[in-house]
């Protein structure tokens, strides 16, 4: 919190001054996280300094017909999907400031704690006065369900018990761009001791499919955002292989919202090390466009490899 207010009171200075050190909305973001934190939000979620945005999905018996990229002549570079728990680093006047949970891509749970034990503490001084850095937290693949390992992790209460966990923090991606090119950012951040994303295959970490991403830094930001993802990359994914299993009952549940919506009663069934005996069927429109009865079969999946989805009537 002091280097954060220690910045905005030499930005105001200098703003008076004639000689503004950052743009007014910079200023207004950085601002705002003080209002966060002057408040209080223990246990609350807190703003990311820059959104962390999803990516679109295309899948591999798609791409030919549905390419983001098909008329784009500059690189393009092709890295690991990691599947993990991605997390943000805000680093104020080159110093750790804070570490959030993705959460909803604007907000997260602060984890500032348990980074301090995977991350560096500091960067380079002539870096920007606030950068944020955004990577993922994995586990290697032989420990079983690694994705729900290292989320798990970050939940811990006790920041010495995290730190005997068997993580990785992996980095891949960094605001504002300090170079003209993605891989020339990635290669910096190595330079300042992070594990990134570009430096191999990290086959022995779990990935669900490639990251696509258009190279040029302002080539990216050409592209635009939708309000979900950015339009200057995309995840090249495989389409998962669904478990035929048995329909039993149809109940409706109360969501958090108070929607009430139908949930599928399942014969048990095992996907990726998970016993799944239900599944949201979403509304009745759902149930009538599968055409789906009691007593059917159907395949299933774990959307996300974590939310139990039936994608079709198979019988």
């Amino acid at each position: 919190m002091e280097n954060i207010n220690a910045l905005l009171r030499r930005a105001a200075l200098s703003y008076y001054n004639g000689k503004p050190m950052m743009s007014d909305a910079e200023f207004d973001r950085l601002s705002e996280l003080c209002n966060f934190e002057e408040v209080g939000h223990s246990g609350g979620k807190i703003k990311h300094y820059y959104q962390l945005f999803s990516l679109q999905k295309v899948f591999e018996n798609e791409i030919s017909t549905n390419n983001p990229f098909q008329t784009y002549k500059k690189p393009v570079v092709v890295t690991p999907k990691l599947d993990g728990a991605a997390v943000s680093l805000l680093y104020v006047e080159g110093k750790l400031h804070r570490a959030l949970t993705r959460g909803d891509g604007k907000k997260g749970i602060d984890v500032t704690e348990h980074l301090k034990t995977r991350v560096p503490h500091s960067i380079h001084p002539n870096s920007p006065s606030v950068v944020q850095i955004t990577g993922e937290v994995v586990a290697p693949k032989a420990i079983k369900n690694s994705r729900n390992y290292a989320a798990g992790a970050l939940n811990l209460k006790d920041t010495k018990e995290f730190e005997t966990r068997e993580l990785l923090f992996i980095v891949y991606g960094v605001q504002p761009y300090i170079k003209e090119t993605w891989t020339q950012d990635m290669n910096l951040l190595s330079g300042w001791k992070f594990w990134t994303v570009v430096e191999n295959e990290w086959t022995q970490y779990p990935h669900d499919g490639y990251v696509f991403r258009v190279d040029s830094n302002e080539d990216f930001e050409n592209f635009g955002y939708t309000a979900h993802h950015p339009k200057g990359a995309y995840a090249l994914k495989r389409r998962q292989k669904g478990v035929k299993t048995t329909l039993v009952d149809v109940i409706w549940s109360v969501g958090k919202s108070g929607v009430v919506a139908p949930v599928a009663i399942l014969k048990p069934v095992e996907i990726d090390d998970a016993i799944i005996s239900r599944a949201t069927l979403h509304n009745t429109a759902f149930i009538r466009d599968l055409n789906l009865e009691i007593g059917c079969e159907v395949e299933v999946i774990r959307s996300g490899e974590i939310i139990p989805r039936i994608v079709r009537r198979v019988d």
